[in-house]
């Protein structure tokens, strides 16, 4: 397991990092961590680590784009001193070149999105223990399809992004992909972007299983 004891991890991005959390800061009691895959890995993490104490805080903001995070980058992150930042951007910077594609200043293009998430990652390594970058993802599972197409597109920048600087990677598409060669797509969810559940739980498990997450704890980790 990457994360010690009483480490501190923020995770940001979108509405499927967001579902519903507390405002200002997603954190505390109730539904304050949202009920999507930030809930789901808090609540495993607590269950099978509980001597970890691990801060889970969640800062996601439905409609963002990477553009969006860059400008918010320093009080939603930097500012609460995370020791582990989790990064799960890229569907609306896609999403918008298809249902607004005559809205041209929505668009966020592939260069600007890779330079982008580049500089957030370089302005936040030398400030925490680890970033985690995961991919965005469409729940089409013919990659011909033009909006899943332009996403493994953006999923490949992210992978490139966390090699050139070492930080864990999450390939949530592959995740999905697996789920999707036996279920059908709007059970999952109806617009092929807002996960059901078991959308939030396969993008849970992908995120913990990158930090080397074990169901016996610290005990399995140690076998």
């Amino acid at each position: 397991m990457r994360l010690t004891q009483h480490d501190k991890l923020v995770m940001i991005g979108d509405s499927i990092t967001d579902c519903g959390r507390s405002r200002p800061i997603g954190e505390g009691l109730g539904a304050a961590l949202g009920n999507g895959y930030v809930s789901i890995a808090a609540g495993l993490l607590q269950s099978v680590y509980p001597e970890l104490a691990v801060r889970v805080v969640n800062v996601g903001t439905s409609g963002h784009t990477v553009r969006d995070l860059a400008a918010r980058w320093q009080t939603d992150v930097l500012d609460l001193s995370p020791d582990w930042v989790s990064v799960m951007i890229g569907t609306n910077d896609v999403w918008r070149q298809y249902d607004q594609p005559y809205i041209k200043e929505s668009h966020v293009y592939p260069g600007e999105y890779e330079e982008t998430l580049s500089e957030l990652v370089e302005k936040t390594l030398t400030h925490v223990k680890g970033i985690v970058l995961m991919t965005p993802f469409y729940l089409e599972p013919n990659p011909s399809d033009a909006m899943r197409s332009t996403m493994d597109l953006y999923g490949g920048i992210v992978k490139r992004v966390a090699e050139n600087h070492g930080t864990l990677f999450v390939d949530t598409q592959a995740a999905f992909d697996r789920v999707l060669a036996h279920i059908y797509p709007a059970t999952i969810a109806w617009d092929r972007v807002h996960p059901s559940t078991t959308g939030h739980v396969t993008l849970a498990k992908a995120f913990l299983d990158a930090l080397g997450f074990s169901w016996q704890g610290q005990a399995g980790a140690s076998e």
